[in-house]
């Protein structure tokens, strides 16, 4: 793979900037962040009087402790636009993403807004090695999903050439990345896994493609999924981190010379890690639940938002800015099997350890009388579709899910390409316990 490490006059000063440098910019900005989110949202302003507490409060960083959380639930409960700090008339436009009660939460952003993520994308883009002129690929879903739009303004905001071709239509995009010849892809780990069976149904080398960096994220993926990604295409795979209530994708990046973990762009967002129970404050280091507060927004400033992914903040490497672990699921993913912690991640990392399974699964919970029941639907390869290696492959899986997770599985092991694709977030865990 080719050597893709940023000269560092590329960079924005504040990206090797001292710790001393950020943080002082950090408690300049989130002091008129919480300001701003008491002066401008009823929100806010209600629940800062609720928890008995006011910006000026804020007396050094750590001091965000007092401030009371938020989470999800906050903004269904004021769908569609009770949280937002402006007038509706100064927002420049509204993103959304699912809900469980079938209406999405709601994010508003400004001009300034949209700069600034624009900015960041750009930044994160360059960080994972590309460069202005570069052709990227962008099959993020464009809509009210913020990914595709979010990472086209960014590109754009770089210099490259974009190729807005959103998810869906796999054979068009192999066909495209054929003619076309960007050297990024933009797009979720669990479709560029069907990319990749789209190249070999096609009879194409994905190794001779143009490809140089894939650039992943909106769902948990694994070291593994990543050397199987690289080893088959010739090419870097490097994570990007975001969600759409904090801004959109370009929260964090991984640097590609080092890819050891995300570097969050501290100078727009402050991080936390606290215990996901008792929602006291982790030292970095420790594992726990991420919690964003917002530095720089206007539209929808965030104070201490849950986002309920699991990871730990690391010290700067590639950049001065701390670095969050890839993230190993969210605490509400979590399966609870037998009283043994589950994550789909977990099950991943064991089906890539075993030959003749291809990466395409599905957890499936089930309970016969009082017992909770687990069932890996995976796929075989196909050179492996005779019933023995079928039989072999699902003995190796139910083993090293046994050894390395502690629980014991059914694995049904289905015939190649049976399992569905999904255009952008994989759907891993179906759940048909009775409810009460």
């Amino acid at each position: 793979m080719e050597d893709l490490t940023p000269n560092r006059k590329e960079l924005d000063p504040i990206e090797i900037a001292s710790r001393d440098e950020i943080e002082a910019l950090q408690f300049h900005r989130m002091k008129r962040s919480l300001r701003h989110a008491f002066e401008n949202s009823p929100f806010y302003r209600k629940r800062f009087i609720e928890h008995d507490v006011h910006p000026e409060d804020l007396k050094s960083l750590s001091d965000i402790a007092k401030f009371p959380f938020t989470v999800k639930q906050d903004l269904r409960d004021t769908y569609p636009f009770g949280m937002f700090a402006v007038p509706q008339s100064k927002l420049v436009r509204i993103h959304g993403s699912s809900g469980t009660t079938g209406k999405p939460t709601v994010v508003g952003y400004t001009a300034a807004d949209i700069d600034h993520w624009a900015n960041l994308i750009a930044r994160s883009i360059r960080a994972a090695g590309g460069r202005p002129g570069d052709m990227l690929h962008n099959a993020y879903g464009y809509g009210l999903f913020t990914g595709g739009i979010g990472a086209h303004y960014g590109a754009e905001r770089l210099g490259c050439t974009v190729v807005p071709i959103s998810g869906g239509m796999t054979e068009r995009q192999v066909t495209l990345i054929n003619d076309f010849k960007p050297s990024i892809i933009m797009v979720t780990p669990s479709y560029m896994l069907s990319i990749l069976d789209e190249f070999r149904r096609q009879g194409l080398d994905p190794r001779a493609s143009s490809l140089k960096v894939g650039i992943f994220g909106a769902e948990p993926w694994t070291d593994s999924m990543r050397a199987e990604i690289e080893q088959a295409f010739d090419m870097h795979a490097v994570d990007i981190y975001g969600l759409s209530e904090v801004m959109g994708p370009g929260v964090a990046q991984e640097c590609v010379e080092t890819k050891d973990g995300l570097h969050v762009w501290e100078d727009h967002f402050y991080p936390e890690i606290i215990d996901p129970v008792t929602g006291e404050v982790l030292p970095d280091g420790q594992m726990g639940e991420l919690v964003f507060t917002t530095l720089t927004k206007e539209g929808l400033p965030m104070v201490r938002y849950r986002t309920r992914d699991l990871t730990r903040l690391l010290p700067g490497t590639a950049r001065s800015m701390r670095r969050i672990e890839k993230i190993t699921g969210r605490s509400d993913d979590m399966i609870i099997l037998r009283g043994v912690n589950v994550f789909p991640t977990q099950i991943e990392e064991q089906i890539l350890k075993c030959r003749g399974l291809a990466p395409h699964f599905q957890i499936e919970l089930s309970r016969s009388g009082r017992m909770d029941n687990m069932t890996v639907h995976v796929e075989c390869t196909t050179d492996r579709t005779d019933e023995a290696a079928r039989a072999a492959s699902a003995k190796e899986l139910s083993h090293h899910i046994k050894s390395v997770v502690g629980v014991t599985t059914r694995i049904e092991v289905r015939d190649p390409n049976s399992m569905a694709r999904s255009d952008g977030k994989a759907k891993r865990v179906v759940d048909n316990r009775p409810s009460a």
